[in-house]
């Protein structure tokens, strides 16, 4: 209060200075954010694609297997940072956004680089990375919309036939397995890193379809509403 005892003026919010306070703040905010441990992982995930992608260029067995250790790595950063961040509380923007960012980077860059190597086709490729802008447009479409989708079944193994696919595409080299019990004898890793890339692919396909239709059926329903409200 003044002398008087009246309270000060309210900052007008379309002001130059309240838009500069403004955007201060939201610099300041994004970076506590990005020092957050959660993002410093997803910061760390995304520094590892030039390593996979420089270990995997010299093309060597052992070159190879250790680009195999640099994503399995890179895969367990992305468990970890999302415990993280629920744990501690320190689910922010940035890492909403980073987060999904690194890993379809990670994916994408993996498997095109592999294509003019032979260890997997570009038309799988192709179809894979086009699953994936076309449900990341309709997620920021249902977004806007006000609607969320939470991922199901198919999408959950679709990651996980993804990620051991790729880390087997990785090694590239027949190795022996032996596991005690069975013994699988000389095994071509590419081969099945192929086999479960395709099933992954299905996966995708398949929860791509269940996720358009239920935004759909969600934007049917949110139509509904208002026409009878």
């Amino acid at each position: 209060m003044d002398a008087d005892g009246r309270l000060p003026p309210l900052p007008d919010p379309l002001s130059p200075l309240s838009r500069r306070t403004r955007a201060r703040e939201a610099r300041r905010t994004l970076w506590q954010d990005a020092k957050n441990l959660p993002n410093m992982l997803t910061f760390l995930r995304i520094l590892m694609i030039p390593a996979v992608l420089v270990l995997l260029d010299r093309g060597a067995p052992r070159d190879c297997y250790w680009a195999a250790w640099v994503y399995a790595l890179a895969a367990i950063t992305d468990l970890l940072d999302g415990w993280l961040a629920r744990y501690q509380g320190l689910v922010s923007v940035l890492g909403k956004f980073l987060d999904p960012l690194a890993d379809k980077l990670i994916v994408a860059a993996t498997l095109v680089w592999m294509v003019p190597m032979g260890r997997i086709p570009a038309w799988a490729v192709v179809l894979l990375i086009s699953r994936e802008i076309t449900i990341t447009a309709l997620r920021s479409i249902a977004s806007t919309e006000g609607i969320v989708i939470a991922a199901g079944e198919g999408g959950k193994a679709k990651t996980a036939l993804q990620m051991i696919g790729i880390i087997c595409l990785l090694l590239g080299y027949p190795y022996t397995i032996n596991l005690g019990i069975i013994n699988f004898g000389r095994v071509d890793l590419v081969h099945v890193g192929r086999v479960l890339i395709y099933c992954s692919l299905f996966f995708s396909i398949w929860s791509a379809a269940r996720y358009m239709g239920l935004f759909v059926d969600a934007i049917d329903a949110k139509n509904k509403a208002l026409e009878s409200s």
